[in-house]
């Protein structure tokens, strides 16, 4: 089935906002139909955006059409095929349902009574407790890296600055960088992860820790570039993580914490205000 052109313009008019009214006194117009089960217009209200053009429109419209005809046929055979037993789904509605009213209404309750403040002493304090939750899965390095093409004249200025640890993040980098690098990384307080940096510097790294204690700098050529590497500090795989890289994940688990312990203490009155209320009875 196609929709006509007119009845397109039809349904357009009837599910404008301005149109409400009329659909729900006027008599209701069907536009497709499948083993008894009717598509209203207004069932097409939102599926056309109001600045969409009408060829547009219309390839829409046809296409939830064909959606809707094609799932009323998938649940016909359904029907046709399955033993009422497994047609039966008020449990699992029920269930559902269920589901989410308590979800909304705890929702509601996290929303209005949970603190959502969680400061720095709260952060540290659990991360002094729980170090040994907090161990690196890999190795992770401060470092900053510059790659430029080989014939770049100012080569032996970046070398000078990048070797130089005082004078890193100085201006003339910056704007060196900005003007001559193929690709650079300068933010040396940010973790990496070393396997990070390799896929983007290829260097040949066979002992990470004893490379890492040997090298604060590294110059080296390869396919007509130049890359000029500086590490900062690093942190071995399984070695403790740092807190300012958990900082946002001790964050969310004392939230999480918080959220459980408001649920359970309120359910908890819940349950005790109507014991002592007498609205329930165990027989």
């Amino acid at each position: 089935m196609r929709i006509s052109g007119f009845l397109l313009s039809v349904i357009l008019l009837l599910s404008a906002a301005g149109c409400r009214d009329y659909l729900m006194k006027s008599d209701r117009i069907v536009v497709a139909e499948c083993y008894g089960h009717k598509l209203y217009a207004e069932d097409l209200e939102g599926v056309v955006p109001a600045d969409v053009g009408r060829m547009d429109s219309l390839s829409r419209v046809n296409a939830f059409i064909d959606s809707w005809i094609r799932t009323q046929l998938l649940i016909h055979q359904a029907e046709i095929n399955l033993p009422p037993e497994q047609l039966d789904f008020s449990k699992q509605l029920q269930d559902y349902r269920n589901s989410l009213t308590i979800y909304a209404y705890e929702s509601q309750l996290i929303e209005q009574y949970m603190d959502t403040i969680v400061n720095e002493q709260e952060i540290e304090t659990y991360y002094e407790e729980h170090k040994e939750n907090f161990q690196l899965r890999s190795t992770m390095v401060k470092v900053a890296y510059v790659i430029l093409d080989e014939s770049c004249k100012f080569m032996k200025d970046f070398k000078q600055l990048m070797s130089r640890r005082d004078t890193l993040m100085m201006n003339q980098l910056d704007e060196l960088v900005e003007q001559y690098a193929v690709s650079s990384f300068l933010d040396v307080d940010e973790w990496v992860r070393l396997d990070d940096l390799l896929s983007k510097v290829p260097l040949e790294i066979f002992n990470a820790e004893s490379f890492l204690k040997r090298n604060r700098f590294v110059s080296f050529e390869k396919d007509n570039f130049v890359y000029l590497v500086r590490f900062e500090d690093y942190l071995m795989e399984k070695s403790v993580s740092p807190l300012e890289m958990e900082s946002d994940n001790i964050k969310s688990i004392i939230l999480l914490k918080r959220k459980k312990e408001l649920l359970q203490q309120m359910n908890a009155d819940l349950y005790e205000r109507a014991k002592n209320e007498k609205v329930f009875e165990i027989y």
